[in-house]
């Protein structure tokens, strides 16, 4: 937190510290050394803005204009934090505006000119072109106008009259700085050597700021000589004593004047207008971002502006900034879990390097006197590769660590800012902590929090060169690539379909030209080749329904084949669901209801088939006929992916089927006519068809009665399910269904 309660100035902590209008603070001494007068002959300042109080009075302006010998005197002394308010013209209600900024788009802020510099090195203003009509004044004559740069975002602001009493004191800031010195203070009295061999230790006498060590004067010299790597080594005092750093020396070091200088308790004298001495502040105006007491409401300065209660603000805004600072905290939980990452990892490198470099040594001793040289060079490689990790994560540590401390610094001065009740002093910097802790937070970005390079070693030596090979003996640039990672959540089945995906693991280096994806036969049996490419996401159809298939990938690339990734098991669906195929279906067929309703342009038989196909398992479905007219004959069954699809289906030898009108119903087999049986179909009837691949036979069922014995045995093979019928049929497939459990007796057929 030391760092948030230092002027960016003189590098010390606070005195009497005011805000500038950009948020930022300043020791009100170091804003009298940067404060930069500028005859008004020589360079023209916008007019001072005035939001609050009147103009100031003719009288004032007379006599700020006015020409005289102590002109430049009296504009040098209004610098002082002490110099009254308008000088001796204005009074207590003529008050201008704290300050007046320079910017062209009324921003705010002023803009600056890097050419333009003061003599300490801070921009100033550029010059700004006379007012149209202005008439020149001699030379010396005018008084002089300020501007006041901040050292932190270099914005500039010009003064008003009052000058550097224009600018708010930050009361909060001056106690929380006084609790901070008095707590170093109590430190630095229990500052002892920590190398003495001596009891009790003697006190320490500087601190090496890199070593982090404290060291009394005997012990300087003996362990830490001004010479050789420690000569650029920065020695302090130790904390809370007299020039360290936070140490709070010189004038105002000691504790603030007023009520600033008390405790957080609430013995604190409550602060009062600045332009009413009388009158404490009660509300807050959010309009001006400022606090205001009774009687500026009274006189009207604020009449129009958005005004509010003090203590509700002052509520509202600290929960802001808690909630504000949660997302921080947890950022830095993250980055100290990150930091012990990243000294794992470079215990993990160390270890890995050393591992390599034992198992190079070995190598090259096989090889003898031929392999000596060349098992220097190889040992050089090694060597680099691990310096150069080590100093990645030694960079991203040091970088990691920096933004940690300077989170956990605001961190804890915006926990003690907390801590203040004292909503004014609050409100004037609430504002500004809330958008340095939402910038702290958004420092931390994706992958700022990830590794850059990983503890393993992409480095293989061959030891099987012949001799004369061996001055060309170097590292394999290239390993064989890791074991892929099965995606579980994106693994999926679907129908008699499976999808699996896979992806390489993080921080693998080692390229990877494509993978070979193997499953099984459903049946425990051989894995076989399904996929060979450069896709990690692969859909495998025509599986078999009801079965459980196993599915492995592997990784290659020029250097070989990887080792297999972990098996995965699939299982697919129970029950078959489909419909009718429009791409294989005859051309005067009409498919409808998302492919599951059919009829015909024509009053020929046409040919459908499904979208499934059956190898093996038992499997149900059904369709329902929707329209029946002038007792057409529409044959329903199975058939090959190239079965005839212009003639009645079972009429070839590539369906085998059942046709059926409005009385009886016949089985048909390369257009051979069995087993006719009584039962037709009629609107509304559902004809069901039963394909066991166990048993090898094909049965049809008429509303849930079987319609005869089973059509067909000894059917083997890959079938579809089809369908032939003509314009005077409709009908309607349903799938997904279970197989039967209760099967009727089933009618005999006439012979």
């Amino acid at each position: 937190m030391e760092e948030e309660l230092k002027c960016p100035v003189c590098g010390s902590l606070f005195r009497e510290p005011i805000i500038l209008p950009c948020s930022h603070n300043v020791c009100l001494p170091c804003a009298r050394t940067i404060a930069v007068q500028t005859p008004e002959t020589e360079q023209h300042l916008p007019p001072l803005l005035h939001p609050r109080g009147p103009a100031p009075t003719a009288a004032a302006a007379a006599t700020a204009a006015a020409p005289g010998p102590g002109a430049a005197a009296g504009s040098a002394a209004c610098l002082d934090s002490e110099c009254a308010a308008g000088g001796g013209g204005g009074g207590g209600g003529d008050h201008a505006d704290k300050l007046s900024l320079h910017s062209e788009t009324d921003s705010g802020y002023g803009s600056y000119t890097p050419s333009l510099k003061s003599p300490n090195g801070v921009r100033v203003l550029p010059l700004v072109p006379a007012p149209p009509g202005a008439a020149a004044a001699p030379r010396g004559a005018g008084p002089a106008s300020s501007s006041l740069t901040c050292p932190q975002c270099h914005r500039s602001a010009s003064l008003d009259q009052r000058g550097l009493r224009g600018f708010q004191r930050n009361r909060l800031l001056e106690a929380i700085v006084q609790r901070y010195q008095q707590g170093r203070a109590a430190a630095a009295a229990a500052a002892k050597c920590q190398l003495c061999d001596r009891n009790p230790p003697e006190p320490a006498a500087v601190l090496c700021e890199q070593c982090e060590v404290l060291y009394c004067a005997a012990c300087q010299l003996r362990c830490h000589p001004a010479r050789g790597p420690f000569a650029k080594h920065r020695l302090a005092p130790p904390p809370g004593q007299p020039g360290a750093p936070g140490g709070g020396g010189g004038d105002g070091g000691g504790g603030s004047s007023g009520s600033g200088g008390k405790g957080a308790g609430g013995g604190r004298k409550l602060p009062t207008c600045a332009e009413h001495d009388l009158e404490n502040y009660s509300m807050y105006c959010v309009s001006c971002r400022s606090p205001v007491c009774y009687q500026c409401l009274e006189e009207g300065k604020h009449g129009k502006h958005d005004v509010k209660a003090l203590g509700a603000m002052w509520k509202q805004h600290k929960a802001q900034l808690s909630q504000a600072l949660n997302g921080v905290s947890d950022k830095a939980k993250e980055a100290k879990e990150f930091l012990v990452q990243l000294k794992n990892l470079l215990q993990q490198i160390q270890e890995n390097g050393l591992d390599y470099e034992a198992c190079l040594v070995a190598q090259c001793d096989a090889l003898v006197d031929a392999l000596t040289r060349q098992k220097a060079k190889l040992l050089t490689k090694v060597t680099k590769e691990r310096e150069h990790k080590l100093k990645v994560v030694w960079d991203q540590i040091n970088h990691c660590t920096l933004k940690l401390r300077q989170s956990t610094g605001l961190m804890e001065y915006c926990l003690e800012v907390i801590k203040e009740n004292d909503p004014s002093g609050f409100l004037q910097i609430s504002d500004a902590l809330i958008k340095r802790v939402q910038v702290s937070q958004e420092q931390w970005v994706k992958g700022a929090l990830e590794p850059k390079v990983s503890a393993e070693f992409d480095l293989t030596l061959d030891s099987e060169p012949l001799l004369q090979s061996i001055h060309q003996l170097d590292f394999i640039q290239m390993k064989l690539p890791p074991v892929p990672l099965l995606q579980l959540e994106k693994c999926c089945t679907r129908n008699n379909s499976v999808t699996l995906a896979w992806r390489m693991p993080p921080l693998s280096h080692n390229p990877v030209e494509g993978y070979i994806l193997e499953l099984d036969d459903g049946d425990g049996g051989q894995f076989r080749e399904v996929y060979v490419g450069k896709e990690t996401l692969c859909t495998i159809d025509g599986l078999h329904f009801n079965s459980t298939y196993n599915a492995r990938v592997k990784a290659f690339n020029s250097s070989g084949v990887g080792p297999y990734s972990k098996t995965v098991i699939l299982q697919t669906s129970d029950v078959a669901w489909f419909t009718f195929d429009p791409s294989s279906a005859h051309r005067d067929i009409v498919l409808s209801n998302d492919n599951q309703t059919a009829t015909c342009n024509s009053y020929d038989d046409r040919v459908v088939l499904g979208t499934a196909a059956f190898s093996k398992g038992v499997h149900y479905w059904e369709l329902h006929v929707d329209r029946y007219d002038n007792h057409p004959d529409p044959a329903f069954g199975i058939a090959r992916i190239n079965v005839v699809k212009d003639m009645m289906l079972g009429k070839d030898d590539k369906a085998w089927a059942m046709y059926v009108d409005n009385n009886r119903s016949w089985f048909m087999h390369c257009n051979s006519h069995t087993n006719r049986t009584e039962g037709g179909v009629s609107k509304g009837a559902t004809v069901g068809v039963l394909l066991d691949l166990n048993k090898h036979n094909l049965t049809f069922y008429i509303n849930g009665q079987q319609q005869g014995p089973p059509a067909f045995e000894n059917v083997e093979g890959v079938f579809m399910p089809a369908l032939s019928l003509n314009r005077n049929v409709q009908v309607t497939l349903h799938t997904g269904l279970e197989v039967p459990q209760c099967v009727k007796q089933p009618k005999l057929p006439n012979n």
